[in-house]
């Protein structure tokens, strides 16, 4: 089994240096991929309330025989349900229907910066910790004003934010805010969810230097650069290609000549979080 590097956070949280995505798992199929990936050595599983596959997610991670006590499931919480009562509601129920006494990691899905209540639904996760009903809270797609805020509001420190990065959209300067603040980066999307990254001169050359894919590649340089990749995979082989990933080690060089693919349009939608708005 391979052995995944891990990446801590200002309060000594831990997580994988890779984990499961799930966005499209559903239903029976789904936890069967939740499932047959935990068996594979993965522990750690990111869901949302809107991929509406909590309940899956919860069945994969009771049907694995992996001990409870070493997957972390995170989930999110949508746009809609940022006003106080309904974020504290919203969380409860995914906690239900996950299936566990606890959600390790509950993140705000987007700021929604127009709708201002983000820091609503912060002071509702930071309640729900201290209820015992998460153990770990965090946010997604935040900016730096949108991390500053909720902290100089609540006192509280994220511990993960989960934003785009891959090498079309490196993300460097937000990388080292987070490195300098303790809070851990996932990226969703880690490949970019385009075969033309896949077939970039330089990550087939890297990828023929360490005899792996060029998928393999891609998820070896977000371990480099220390943020938690999250790809998706469905069949047994490509989950255990991607996690042995984990086990890749890059040069310098090698990292550098990928994170400059950067573009500045590199991002994979209209999703500037900003002016995103996630329902």
């Amino acid at each position: 089994m391979t052995t995944v590097p891990t990446f801590r956070a200002h309060n000594g949280f831990a997580l994988p240096a890779l984990g499961l995505g799930t966005y499209r798992l559903n239903g029976d199929a789904g936890a069967d991929a939740v499932a047959q990936a935990l068996r594979a050595g993965y522990r750690l599983v990111d869901s949302a309330f809107n991929y509406e596959n909590e309940g899956s997610v919860g069945r994969g991670v009771a049907a694995s025989g992996v001990p409870r006590s070493e997957v972390i499931v995170t989930t999110k919480l949508p746009g809609r349900h940022h006003a106080r009562a309904t974020a504290t509601a919203s969380i409860e129920e995914s906690r239900s229907r996950l299936g566990l006494d606890a959600t390790d990691l509950h993140l705000i899905h987007w700021p929604n910066p127009s709708q201002d209540e983000y820091v609503e639904a912060w002071e509702a996760l930071v309640d729900a910790q201290a209820r015992g009903v998460v153990r770990q809270i965090g946010v997604s797609n935040f900016l730096p004003e949108h991390l500053e805020r909720i902290e100089r509001e609540t006192g509280v420190r994220p511990v993960v934010n989960q934003i785009e990065v891959h090498p079309y959209f490196p993300q460097e300067e937000q990388l080292a805010y987070h490195r300098e603040r303790g809070i851990l980066t996932e990226a969703w999307s880690p490949l970019g969810r385009a075969q033309a990254l896949l077939d970039e001169d330089v990550v087939r050359e890297v990828a023929a230097a360490h005899d792996i894919t060029p998928a393999q590649t891609v998820l070896a340089w977000h371990v480099a650069r220390e943020t938690v990749a999250i790809p998706k995979a469905s069949s047994a082989e490509h989950q255990a290609a991607n996690l042995a990933a984990a086990a890749v080690v890059l040069d310098d060089a090698e990292v550098a000549a990928i994170t400059a693919l950067g573009r500045a349009d590199g991002r994979l939608f209209d999703g500037d979080p900003a002016v995103h708005e996630e329902s």
